[in-house]
């Protein structure tokens, strides 16, 4: 099995985002899946290599990235150290971004691209990046098949049940603060955060993005998700009632955390990979 990890590719406002690609040399051209992680979030979190393996073991090419703006560096793949890209962060610079890796994924002048069958290119989002991947889905024929984790149905984070003075406030001073509970991060989010979603509202709007996609779609979330209600779940469903509903006793990161350091993933998140892999490895 090849690792390779944090690979430059140039995302959003040509800005660099590292990526790794895992695949078994031996195996041939293989359907890839891609891994778009959520808000706070970032490729390599809570051991997330671990996930990747089994999917290589499985017969797949996986592919995770760090967004372009989500305060991580190349040099820093881990760590929130650049706070002015995560506060100027939104959801079209994720699409941006998304494009980016597969067009680089699908570049016949890609050094992988021999081991890559992009007539199968899965992807899976987890919470935000599982709306992204939603609407991402919805835009591009070449994604086949779509996996959400815990995702949300609007594209409203994290401001979504803030009261209206909160809000009122952040259009008058331009920002306000996320608390990083982990790092003890106050995060800023510039009010453009807002904006983009007002003035792209249409392009980014998860639920009838969902109504449009045809290809087969397995929606996995936690019954005791505090941070995406389970009712995100029955919403996205509702728009597209041939989407398969993969429910568990479980949170938003399914048991995960970071740093995770065991070699076996939590019974929950072992569950949604299972599931996860069960149904792309379905022919019909």
């Amino acid at each position: 099995m090849q690792r390779i990890k944090n690979i430059q590719l140039t995302g959003a406002n040509s800005r660099p985002m590292g990526l790794d690609i895992f695949f078994n040399e031996a195996a041939g051209n293989r359907p890839v899946v891609i891994y778009a992680h959520g808000f706070n979030g970032f490729k390599d979190w809570g051991n997330f290599d671990l996930i990747a393996d089994q999917f290589v073991a499985a017969g797949f090419v996986f592919v995770k990235f760090n967004f372009s703006h989500n305060g991580t560096t190349l040099a820093a793949p881990e760590e929130f150290t650049d706070l002015d890209a995560f506060g100027n962060n939104n959801y079209t610079i994720q699409l941006t971004d998304l494009k980016c890796v597969s067009d680089w994924l699908c570049d016949n002048s890609n050094t992988y691209q021999q081991f890559v069958d992009t007539e199968k290119v899965y992807l899976i989002g987890h919470s935000m990046g599982g709306g992204i991947a939603i609407l991402f889905t919805a835009e591009d024929e070449r994604i086949k098949k779509l996996v959400t984790w815990a995702a949300i149905s609007e594209c409203k984070t994290p401001w979504g049940s803030w009261p209206e003075d909160r809000m009122k406030e952040w259009k008058e001073t331009g920002v306000q603060f996320y608390a990083n509970n982990r790092t003890k991060q106050q995060l800023p989010l510039y009010f453009q955060l807002y904006e983009n979603y007002i003035n792209n509202q249409d392009r980014l709007n998860i639920k009838k993005a969902m109504q449009k996609i045809s290809m087969p779609v397995l929606v996995c979330h936690g019954t005791n998700d505090l941070a995406v209600p389970m009712h995100n779940a029955i919403d996205l469903q509702n728009c597209q009632p041939s989407a398969r509903l993969f429910m568990l006793d479980a949170d938003h990161v399914f048991g995960r955390f970071h740093p995770y350091n065991d070699s076996q993933l939590p019974t929950a998140m072992q569950s949604v990979v299972d599931a996860s892999i069960g149904f792309l490895q379905e022919t019909s």
